[in-house]
């Protein structure tokens, strides 16, 4: 039986931006049935994306033609369109708003105007074009936090028609060259250090190795995040180009593909892939995130914790298209208290307050108490990067706010947006994400290629959308392009993660499809097995992986215990019970190990990966693109002692 945790009233969705813009086809609003006017957005693209342009006030021209080729993979948009994805950006904010109110470990809090944020990025624009030589398509990279100059570094790349790409100063050096040596930028944007956990950390080293080993950087410019540390040699501090005065460079307008950014892959299987995004699918798939299901507007104050390694950083920053308020946060979101993001969601009076699944999963096993503070503004939480738990779910209602509106959004990279997500017109269902996000022909297949409705599939994307990227980088056939999404299904896009949807349209991620178990020729989505153990009190987190063996896999189960707890054969007893009753005896656990920690990428996903190819007597591929890689030692004493073969 389905638990509805939130209904939105009749008076909450009529004041609604998505109600605005569904009486652009219906008067009557489409009865407020959300199921209904998905359905129409997704037999009706063109016109529906045409609307999502007007709407969103797009500062630029559509041309008279929406959608020239329907079929994926080599779908094209708006193909005589012309925009400028910055000029957007900037556009919407009144001058004397703040735009951006930058919250640091490292400094102190500064804001900054709409009209001083176009100043900034004018005169960084100007300095990039006549004394960088910077030209369309060339790539400006930042490698800095989540700071204002990141944002300002952003925009004033984009406002030239270059490529901008970015990467957390938590990478180490061989994480950073992975990714700019692959794309080769002409400036490199980068802060000196930054702070966290109460400490400081130097990146100079790193940018002088940076400076050596990617010549096609031209110039450096220099960010004094860290204050009472040196700058960064042979730069250009930007403080200074900020405070000169060069003409603003001419407004010119691209087309709607025209690369906008360059996300990367994990990278946990290597080199991480190069995804390019194009400036008008950004802007239009963000528009409609932002406005319509987010309901984010000039009212609004939206604050998002991210790194700028992460694509929801990409996210949060075109909240400026809604000409709303920007909290940004570099530092560590459990310090100098467990509550310091939900006392920052107070000062400053937080409508939209977004994080990562783990993050809400740790606050909840922490016993943290959101309410305590003022959340009286906050309307919409935001969670995403993993699933979240049914617990996490209940959580957010008794800890946090009683009539908050939970979007649970899964995305990706891979499209620098969603395609399951939140909505401001449908109850929020514990343990499930509301509904497909418009415009996204999302279903879950079977191994057949067939839709099915109540039971695990392959989450699907049958109709192109803009979001889709142009391509990889280097790979100009998009043979790589082509297999990573369009070989399981012909010409229809496979995301790579198991669903479940039900008859309302409500999804569950069940997790990666490409770290399959088959246990018994059983395919089951490691999810699932998460759903249930982390209800279990003694467990902080885990990890779950196959470990192959006489012809079948053995489901291998580590567990990170609070500290009070021990993984004896009661508690052991308790996790495989949890996991039987809830699920299937396929999908209990041969063996249970305790850990000191759980792998994560930087961006916050487990790494099933590097585990499964530990186990297999492998080395772990590319561990640069992890956060805490040197947990995997005692996964390799796990395998030397226990997994013997």
């Amino acid at each position: 039986m389905s638990t509805i945790l939130f209904r939105p009233s009749q008076s909450q969705m009529e004041k609604t931006q998505l109600s605005d813009f569904a009486k652009r086809f219906d008067p009557n609003a489409f009865d407020y049935n959300y199921r209904t006017l998905h359905q129409y957005s997704i037999n009706n693209l063109s016109e529906f994306w045409q609307a999502v342009w007007e709407f969103g006030e797009v500062q630029g021209t559509a041309g008279n033609v929406v959608l020239n080729q329907a079929q994926m993979p080599d779908t094209r948009w708006f193909p005589n369109a012309k925009l400028n994805f910055a000029n957007n950006l900037l556009h919407h904010g009144d001058d004397h708003k703040n735009a951006i109110i930058a919250v640091s470990e490292s400094r102190e809090t500064q804001e900054i105007s709409y009209k001083q944020l176009r100043q900034n990025v004018m005169q960084l624009a100007a300095y990039l074009q006549q004394e960088c030589g910077v030209k369309p398509k060339d790539v400006v990279a930042g490698y800095i936090g989540n700071t204002q100059e990141a944002l300002i570094g952003m925009l004033a790349t984009t406002y030239l028609g270059a490529i901008w790409t970015s990467a957390s100063p938590d990478f180490g050096y061989e994480g950073v060259f992975d990714r700019f040596g692959q794309v080769e930028p002409v400036v490199l944007l980068a802060g000196n250090g930054y702070g966290y956990g109460g400490k400081l950390f130097d990146r100079r080293e790193v940018i002088d190795q940076l400076r050596t080993s990617v010549p096609s950087i031209r110039q450096i410019i220099n960010v004094s995040v860290v204050t009472s540390m040196a700058s960064i040699g042979q730069s250009t501090a930007l403080e200074d180009i900020l405070q000169q005065h060069r003409p603003a460079p001419d407004l010119n307008e691209f087309p709607f593909d025209h690369p906008l950014v360059v996300l990367y892959s994990s990278g946990t299987t290597g080199k991480p892939k190069c995804i390019i995004h194009s400036a008008g699918g950004t802007l239009l798939q963000h528009i409609k995130e932002l406005r319509l299901h987010g309901d984010i507007s000039k009212d609004s104050t939206f604050f998002y914790y991210t790194t700028t390694g992460w694509m929801m950083w990409n996210w949060l920053a075109s909240g400026l298209v809604t000409g709303a308020t920007l909290i940004i946060f570099d530092g560590n979101p459990m310090h100098p208290t467990e509550s310091v993001l939900w006392e920052l969601a107070s000062k400053y009076g937080v409508t939209h307050f977004g994080t990562s699944a783990k993050y809400l999963s740790a606050c909840q096993k922490l016993g943290v108490l959101p309410k305590e503070n003022n959340l009286d503004a906050l309307r919409v939480v935001f969670s995403t990067g993993s699933p979240l738990s049914p617990e996490d779910f209940d959580w957010v209602y008794d800890s946090v706010k009683s009539d908050v509106m939970l979007h649970s959004i899964s995305g990706g990279t891979d499209i620098v947006s969603c395609f399951v997500g939140g909505n401001p017109w449908s109850p929020v269902v514990k343990g499930k994400i509301q509904a497909a996000n418009l415009g996204m022909a999302v279903e879950s297949w079977s191994d057949e290629g067939e839709s099915v409705l109540n039971q695990r599939g392959e989450l699907v994307c049958r109709l192109p959308a803009p979001c889709m990227p142009i391509g990889f980088w280097n790979d100009p056939d998009k043979a790589r392009y082509k297999s990573a999404y369009f070989e399981r299904f012909d010409k229809v896009w496979a995301q790579g993660d198991f669903c479940e949807i039900d008859e309302q349209g409500q999804v569950v991620i069940l997790g990666r499809s490409d770290t399959t178990l088959n246990p018994g020729g059983v395919r089951i989505g490691t999810a699932e097995i998460y759903r249930q153990v982390e209800t279990i009190e003694q467990v902080t987190d885990s990890l779950v992986v196959g470990h192959q063996t006489d012809n079948d896999v053995e489901v291998i189960l580590f567990v990170k215990l609070s500290s009070a707890s021990k993984l004896d054969d009661a508690l052991i007893g308790t996790i495989k019970q949890c996991i039987r009753q809830n699920t299937t005896p396929r999908h209990v656990p041969k063996h249970i190990f305790a850990v000191a920690d759980i792998p994560y990428t930087r961006s916050g996903k487990k790494v099933e990966l590097a585990v499964t190819q530990i186990l297999r007597g492998d080395s772990p591929k590319n561990t640069t693109a992890m956060a805490n890689a040197d947990c995997l030692d005692e996964y390799q004493e796990i395998k030397a002692n226990f997994l013997t073969e």
